[in-house]
């Protein structure tokens, strides 16, 4: 395994290498079902991931940060601006965003949060308008890291990078 990759150095170089494996990555990370984007830096969004992390004991939803080359690797090949700002779910190669992302996420987890889905019934312009406002002060009202948290050994297989 060493000599091919010394041999794929020396005939494509570093970078091309590296875009060559983040393509096989990303390849590999779409035949995962559920893929959850979110803020890493956000107090509120790394909460929300521990909460669906107890609640999805079958391990349905892996994650990856909106910040990480994942990320933004998954954001882009759905054509999506980098600096998206949502909360972000893709399953079965579409993308959701904001409150639809969320309902759809409560609909798969245990217990009653699959009640949540009650709320498909008012328009996506009010739920997203809440959600916005939510957005918008979640530093402020939840508080903000200035990187990543790591994830327990127990969940490290669920995360992406």
């Amino acid at each position: 395994m060493l000599n091919f990759i010394r041999k794929m150095l020396s005939l494509f170089g570093a970078g091309i290498l590296y875009a060559m494996l983040m393509i096989h990555w990303l390849k590999l990370v779409v035949l995962m079902k559920r893929i959850i984007l979110f803020d890493g830096e956000c107090n509120l969004c790394n909460s929300s991931v521990q909460f669906i992390l107890k609640r999805d004991p079958n391990g349905k939803f892996h994650f990856t940060s909106l910040q990480g080359k994942i990320g933004q690797g998954l954001l882009k090949k759905h054509g999506q601006e980098m600096a998206v700002n949502s909360f972000v779910l893709i399953e079965d190669e579409k993308l959701y965003l904001k409150s639809k992302a969320a309902l759809r996420v409560c609909r798969q987890l245990n217990g009653l949060w699959k009640l949540f889905t009650i709320f498909q019934v008012v328009p996506p312009f009010v739920r997203d308008f809440v959600y916005d406002i939510v957005a918008a002060n979640r530093y402020k009202w939840f508080g903000r890291n200035e990187s990543c948290l790591l994830p327990s050994s127990k969940w490290k297989d669920r995360f992406l990078e």
